[in-house]
């Protein structure tokens, strides 16, 4: 809960969203509104702007009698003598404000399914006397990626059926067809579809002339305006009374849509729906719930880590700092694993979504939007390796092995010719299609050539994007590259063998013994293992580097792999340790040191200050794997310390710590600052892939919790000081009750299991499954 005297020094937000329509509102309940695509089919103007975070959508109150003008949010007019409090909960977000007499409720969600931002505004005359008020609710329309392109575009009238306001856009490629709309549940007296009236010659949101003056709104609607969408209603509410006022705000295929849209929830009960959206997300959340010593551990994982994966990253694709809409082809296969136990069909649903994206050559589009599939087709090389990844592990969480056999069609395009890095475009549906073994085969066989040293082509980027040029030729290579192909060719091996295909699956092994020797002979540097090397020869993230001397990525999945030589792999973890873990600041660094002054060019990662994003400061993603990588050695103290480290609720535990990190403590941010005066600084939150990765670290590395098919296996590696922790989880009808136990104050160590009062085998051993609809205790001992 946020009130007005929790200073926030950015913008604190939510994100709430479907599958078709979704928005996100900061604490002071500004924000933006889109459907389909949060870039390209803005219904409300996106701000990215933290400093004034200016709404593009308002509700205003005016007290008739006295003139005065407020609203039940801290913006666009903030009254000074009263206070505001905001609640973002998950799927809703719930505004209180309270002045001149009248108690405001603003409660903001979106349905289960139907693309419509329902506000739902309680009005309360808590004054002696009857009070006439006027509520305005008024929205900025977009319909397309920008407002200054799109407002000479925007036609708006009054439907005949309903009277609702409606807008169209007829110059935008992907969306001329759809009709957004703006209803007070009918009860509208007055409209009007041009700013300008609104606002006057020099107004501005927090003083619109029209509104400042009582004016009765126009009715002027149609082409050529400043476009907006504001209705008005009139109410007498007597001494004590109180009532509520609807805004619909959402967006339709057709007119038909829209009006059947706006008809079905002007007739439906919002409290039920409020209840279904609640309810949902607390079934989805429940699938897996713990409880340890650490309560901001606990926080994290059972509420809003899966939220943000969900909401923000596979529904909105936009957070504050980014409004993408877009599919990146890496990214949300990533997303989706952490989604793999509590909703598998996100996950099943994404990972032939992703394979559609694929051309027959077997390379990616980096990213596309949805719906035209227009995006880019490069020579970034670890795209198609993650598709052959998540599906593996989908594949091992459900035990489900029909999804390898889903027909899915390819896209076709020109290939990019040898002098061209990228290219941006919409590729036509290929009548080719195969099965999404096929698809992930041909992405591991586009994988398999090597430069001079035995490694993967880094081409222009191998997850991190911005060490764009270091293999822009096509000679480069990369040692973290290594480690995860390393890692999934392992894995598909026997999955290509068990399907029939003997000759492929011989091949990657063979290609697996090769590349082990290479991360061996040419990725070893002492101490730690190299990052890359660039075209000409030279290596990246070696000792003699002035710049990017060390590298955690390469060293977490030399470990991750588990193909590394064990003792090297000890020892590149605590080189990790020692140079890229900074406790005082309460961060883990990428890299160190950061890019500045280097002779080589390793790509676009300069553009970033130094200490600032991928140019050496936290990235957290990659800090999370670090987690994982200790928690893979058995080292759960360190494990447990960087995952506190990096929990954003113990960021801002303090007032100092509140200043120093200055974004949402309950939501990860992608990237934190190294560098003074901003060391500690959090950057951008929401939008990132950290979210999973923290997800999975906390209930598979450090708790142990994994289900594979039908059997459980429990592993944890925990700090020594926890005297252990319960879990719980839905497996189908039936619900598991674990306990694990350390009573002799170990990381790691299996020694006892009994399943419901019997003992069964110790350690690692499959624990089985049942569906039988009753609830099962299980108890593990450490030790």
């Amino acid at each position: 809960m946020l009130d007005e005297g929790h200073w926030t020094p950015a913008p604190w937000i939510n994100v709430i969203a479907n599958e078709r329509l979704g928005f996100q509102v900061s604490e002071s309940g500004a924000g933006y509104t889109w459907a389909l695509n949060s870039r390209e089919n803005q219904l409300t103007p996106w701000s990215n702007d933290p400093v004034s975070d200016q709404p593009g959508e308002v509700i205003y109150l005016r007290d008739d009698e006295s003139g005065r003008l407020w609203s039940p949010t801290l913006l666009p007019i903030r009254e000074d003598a009263w206070s505001y409090q905001c609640r973002h909960g998950h799927g809703y977000s719930r505004f209180t404000h309270d002045s001149h007499g009248i108690a405001l409720e603003l409660v903001q969600y979106v349905p289960l399914a139907d693309p419509v931002k329902i506000s739902r505004l309680r009005i309360t005359n808590r004054s002696r006397r009857a009070r006439r008020l006027t509520v305005t609710a008024y929205v900025e329309w977009v319909l397309g990626a920008a407002r200054t392109v799109t407002a000479p575009h925007v036609v708006t009238g009054l439907d005949e059926v309903t009277g609702a306001l409606f807008a169209r856009n007829a110059w935008t490629t992907d969306f001329a067809g759809r009709v957004a709309f703006v209803d007070l549940s009918g009860s509208q007296t007055s409209w009007t579809g041009d700013r300008a009236e609104i606002l006057g010659r020099n107004g501005t949101l927090d003083h619109p002339e029209a509104l400042e003056r009582g004016e009765r709104l126009s009715g002027r609607l149609g082409g050529g305006l400043d476009p907006c969408g504001a209705l008005q209603v009139t109410l007498l509410l007597a001494a004590g009374a109180s009532t509520e006022v609807v805004v619909f705000l959402g967006q339709g295929a057709s007119v038909d849509e829209a009006r059947a849209l706006v008809q079905r929830h002007r007739a439906a009960d919002l409290d039920a729906i409020l209840r279904a959206v609640t309810t949902r997300w607390d079934d989805l959340l429940a699938a897996v719930q713990v409880k340890t010593p650490d309560r901001s551990f606990d926080l994290m994982l059972n509420r809003w880590l899966l939220y943000q994966a969900l909401a923000c990253r596979v529904w909105a694709r936009a957070g504050f700092y980014q409004a993408s809409g877009a599919y990146g082809f890496r990214d949300q296969l990533q997303d989706v694993m952490a989604l793999t136990v509590a909703a598998r069909d996100v996950t099943r649903a994404h990972l032939c979504r992703a394979a559609a994206r694929q051309f027959p050559e077997g390379d990616v589009q980096h990213w596309w939007h949805p719906p035209s599939g227009r995006g880019v087709r490069t020579r970034i090389s670890d795209d198609r390796v993650w598709l052959a990844f998540a599906t593996a592990h989908y594949m091992a969480v459900t035990g489900d092995t029909s999804v390898l056999d889903e027909e899915i069609p390819f896209v076709e395009g020109p290939v990019l010719p040898d002098d061209s890095l990228e290219a941006y475009f919409e590729p036509a549906v290929s009548t080719q299609r195969a099965s999404l073994f096929e698809h992930c085969a041909r992405a591991l066989d586009r994988s398999l050539a090597v430069g001079a040293h035995g490694l993967p082509l880094i081409g222009t980027g191998d997850w991190n994007d911005g060490m764009n040029r270091v293999g822009a030729k096509g000679r480069g290579e990369s040692v973290w590259l290594g480690w995860f192909l390393h890692t999934t060719l392992a894995e598909w091996a026997p999955i290509a063998e068990a399907r029939g295909d003997g000759k492929r699956a011989g091949a990657w092994r063979q290609h697996i013994e090769a590349l082990g020797h290479a991360l061996e002979t040419a990725g070893w540097d002492g101490d730690w293992y190299r990052r890359a090397y660039f075209d000409d020869g030279a290596p990246l993230g070696a000792a003699e580097n002035a710049e990017c001397r060390i590298d955690s990525i390469a060293q977490s999945w030399a470990v991750l792999s588990e193909a590394a030589d064990p003792r090297r792999a000890v020892r590149a973890m605590n080189a990790v340790e020692e140079y890229l873990v900074h406790r005082e600041q309460a961060i883990v660094l990428l890299f160190t040191p950061p890019f500045s002054r280097a002779s080589r060019d390793p790509g676009y990662i300069k553009g970033y200050p130094p200490g600032v994003r991928e140019n050496g400061g936290q990235y957290t993603h990659a800090a999370i794997w670090a987690i994982m990588a200790f928690a893979a050695l058995g080292d759960g103290d360190r494990a447990g310390e960087l995952f506190a480290l990096l929990n954003p609720i113990n960021h801002t535990s303090t007032r100092a710590g509140l200043y120093r990190y200055r974004v949402e403590p309950y939501v990860v941010a992608g990237d934190v600052y190294a560098e003074a005066p901003h060391s500690g600084r959090g950057g951008w939150t929401w939008y990132t892939g950290s979210a999973g990765w923290m997800y999975r670290a906390g209930i598979e590395w450090l708790l142990g919790f994994r289900i594979r098919g039908a059997s459980l296996f429990v592993d944890p590696c925990i700090p020594r000081s926890w005297p252990g922790f319960s879990l719980t989880f839905r497996y189908h009808a039936s619900r598991y009750e674990v306990r694990v136990e350390n009573p002799h104050g170990v990381t790691r160590g299996v020694s006892r299991v009994e399943i419901d009062g019997v003992q069964t085998e110790a350690g690692r051993a499959a624990l089985p499954l049942v569906d039988d609809g009753a609830t099962h205790q299980v108890r593990v001992w450490l030790g």
